[in-house]
C-alpha cells in the first residue's frame, strides 16, 4: 500500500471511530414503572369488545347455539334449566320462559367503560356515573341478541330480564332502553326483574329465578357472570372453578355464557388472594395472579 493510500485509510478509520463515539448510547437511569389505574387495566378488554371482529363472531355463534338449544328445549317437556334446589313446583305443564341477564348479555355498555378509561381524574367505579349512563338510555343491542330474543317471543316464550341494576332507580330507563332497541318487554314491564324487585327482593338472583320457576318452565338461562346462573359465587378463583366443573353438563346446553373480559365477579375472586394489596395495588395484584408456565 502506498504512503498516500495508507494515510487516507488512517484518516477514514479515525473519522469512523469518532462517529461511533458520538452516536453510542448514553447510559441512563431506567424510567420508573408506572402502574396503570384500574380503569386503564380495562383498555384492551374494552377495545376488544368495541372493535374486534372476533367479539362479534363469538356472540353471533353463541346466539346461534342459544336458538338451537331453545328449539330442543321446546320439544322436550322434561327440560328445566333452573339450578338444583331452586325449583319449588314441578315444571311440567308450566308455560315456557327464558331467564337472561341484560348488561353485556343482551345490551352493550362498553361506552361506559370507555368513558372510565378516558377519565383522567382517577378513582374506581362511581355509581353516580353509572346511573348517569343508564339514564341516557344509549346501550346498544349486542350482536345476535335482538334476533334471538325476538325469535323466542315469537315461539310463545316469555323472556325475563333478571339484572342487578337497581330497582326502582334504574327501572324506567332500563325498560325504555330495551324497548327502544326492539327487545320484547311487556307493556307493564313485568318481565323485567331488577335487584330489590318487590316480588322477589335480594341481591343475588336466586330468589328471582325461584319466583319465575314457580310460574314457568325455564328453558334456558343466559348471562356473562357466574351469578347469572348460580348463587354463592363469591368465593376465590378455585371455588368458582369448582362450581363450573360441578355443573359441567349444563354449559352450552341449558346455560349459555357470554364473554365479558371488562368486569365481573371474576375480578373480585382474583383480589381475594391479595388481601390489603387489592386496595393499594390492584394492578400488581392482578400481575401476581398471572400464570407464566
Amino acid at each position: 500500500m502506498s504512503l498516500k493510500l495508507r494515510a487516507i485509510s488512517v484518516v477514514a478509520t479515525a473519522i469512523l471511530l469518532a462517529a461511533c463515539a458520538s452516536t453510542a448510547p448514553v447510559a441512563t437511569t431506567p424510567a420508573p414503572t408506572i402502574e396503570r389505574s384500574a380503569a386503564h387495566d380495562n383498555l384492551d378488554a374494552t377495545l376488544w369488545m368495541q372493535s374486534a371482529a372476533e367479539h362479534d363472531a363469538a356472540l353471533l355463534g353463541t346466539y346461534a347455539l342459544a336458538r338451537q338449544q331453545l328449539d330442543a328445549a321446546l320439544a322436550d317437556a322434561n327440560w328445566d334449566a333452573l339450578p338444583d334446589g331452586e325449583r319449588k313446583l314441578a315444571a311440567a305443564g308450566l308455560p315456557p320462559a327464558i331467564i337472561t341477564d341484560a348488561d353485556e348479555t343482551a345490551i352493550d355498555n362498553s361506552a361506559f367503560q370507555a368513558r372510565r378509561i378516558a377519565d383522567t381524574s382517577g378513582g374506581g367505579f362511581k355509581y353516580e356515573q353509572w346511573l348517569g349512563w343508564v339514564s341516557e338510555r344509549r346501550a346498544r343491542a349486542l350482536p345476535g341478541a335482538l334476533a334471538f330474543f325476538r325469535y323466542a317471543a315469537e315461539q310463545g316464550v316469555t323472556v325475563y330480564y333478571v339484572t342487578n341494576r337497581d330497582d326502582p332507580a334504574e327501572r324506567a330507563a332500563t325498560a325504555d332502553n330495551l324497548r327502544a332497541l326492539g327487545f320484547p318487554v311487556a307493556a307493564d314491564g313485568s318481565n323485567l326483574m331488577l335487584r330489590n324487585d318487590p316480588r322477589a327482593p335480594g341481591r343475588e338472583k336466586g330468589t328471582r329465578r325461584g319466583w319465575i320457576g314457580e310460574r314457568h318452565r325455564v328453558l334456558l338461562m343466559l348471562g356473562d357472570n357466574l351469578g347469572d346462573f348460580l348463587d354463592g359465587i363469591g368465593g376465590d378463583v378455585a371455588a368458582r372453578q369448582a362450581l363450573v366443573e360441578r355443573n359441567r353438563a349444563r354449559w352450552g346446553v341449558q346455560w349459555i355464557m357470554l364473554p365479558n373480559p371488562a368486569y365481573g365477579s371474576w375480578e373480585s375472586a382474583v383480589f381475594k388472594g391479595c388481601g390489603e394489596r387489592a386496595q393499594t395495588d390492584p394492578t400488581g395484584c392482578k400481575r401476581a395472579a398471572l400464570r407464566v408456565q
